[in-house]
């Protein structure tokens, strides 16, 4: 089986073609990258879908040396995400779909990390960090779904990330710039917000830009800023591992292209002599060979065009995980 995948849920158009023995035949993408000193607005991010997707879809599948007969499914990102996003990808998937009598899979974006991650890795049955721009959350397989242990209450970490670096005046993506800020940084005292297995970084995120505009040294406030939260999500990710008694770790999505991130976790881990994985630099962000083979492990669960509407806040937790049972 050959799968054609589409994500789209935020700033990246991604289109990648994987068969179900992994191998990733082609993938490209491109990336809307926001003025410096602003977000991402969605309109703005689905104009550049809307220009560039069609552009990418037709250089991987020429990359693939395949022809869309020789494709089985086409995937897509189906949430959550930002509706405008979803919404080009969502259109595109869904006229392959039709106009080459393709089955249709709509797939959960976070799930997608998830699998992407499992697949790089080879890890089993793990604890589950999936932290980017747009989710924080403790996960684990149990019972037939991914259940969520922990989360933020507030903002994800990779927004909080983001955020603190556009007010520093730093290019986005914000995390690789902070990190690389910390390596001279000492620590200063900050909030450090767990509510039972729950996480908020707004208000570390308040105090860091207030001190910032007190003129506290910058390479001080990004050290202490990403220590603190990184240590919240490995306590977090503990107690879970407690809980759960799983003996995999696995840190997959943005936010796992940190070194900082996995020096912590892989240290936790030994602590506990259980195996820690984390997913490749190069699939840790948004791409579309996660989403064509997370269609490839749900092809059984094939819609009609009426059913594929985008569900802009789709939980991990509302997914049944049929290919485990």
């Amino acid at each position: 089986m050959i799968s054609l995948g589409i994500e789209s849920t935020a700033h990246t158009f991604g289109v990648g073609i994987i068969s179900d023995n992994g191998e990733i035949l082609s993938e490209n993408k491109t990336v809307y990258i926001p003025p410096k000193g602003r977000g991402i607005h969605p309109r703005e991010a689905s104009k550049n879908h809307i220009e560039n997707g069609p552009k990418i879809l037709k250089k991987t599948i020429e990359d693939s040396n395949i022809n869309m007969k020789d494709i089985n499914i086409v995937a897509f990102s189906r949430g959550p995400g930002l509706p405008n996003c979803l919404q080009v990808g969502a259109c595109i998937a869904r006229y392959i779909s039709q106009k080459y009598k393709k089955p249709l899979i709509g797939v959960n974006h976070c799930i997608a990390h998830i699998e992407i991650g499992k697949l790089m890795t080879k890890c089993k049955d793990p604890v589950i960090v999936y932290c980017s721009g747009g989710n924080t959350q403790i996960i684990a397989y149990v019972e037939g779904r991914y259940r969520i242990f922990g989360e933020t209450e507030d903002i994800p970490i990779g927004n909080a990330f983001d955020v603190l670096a556009r007010h520093l005046g730093l290019e986005m993506p914000g995390g690789p710039k902070i990190e690389k800020l910390a390596k001279n940084g000492k620590w200063i005292e900050l909030p450090y917000v767990i509510k039972g297995m729950d996480l908020s970084f707004s208000g570390i995120l308040t105090e860091c830009i207030k001190k910032y505009d007190e003129r506290i040294n910058k390479n001080d406030i990004c050290y202490s800023f990403q220590e603190t939260v990184y240590s919240m999500l490995t306590e977090v990710t503990e107690r879970a591992i407690a809980h759960t008694d799983k003996n995999e770790v696995l840190v997959t999505g943005g936010v796992a292209a940190s070194n900082r991130l996995s020096e912590i976790m892989k240290e936790m881990c030994r602590r506990r002599e259980i195996k820690f994985y984390t997913v490749p630099a190069n699939y840790a962000a948004d791409n579309g060979t996660m989403v064509a083979w997370t269609g490839i492990l749900d092809s059984k669960q094939k819609m009609k065009l009426s059913e594929s509407r985008i569900m802009k806040n789709w939980r991990t937790n509302e997914v049944n995980i049929n290919w485990l049972k």
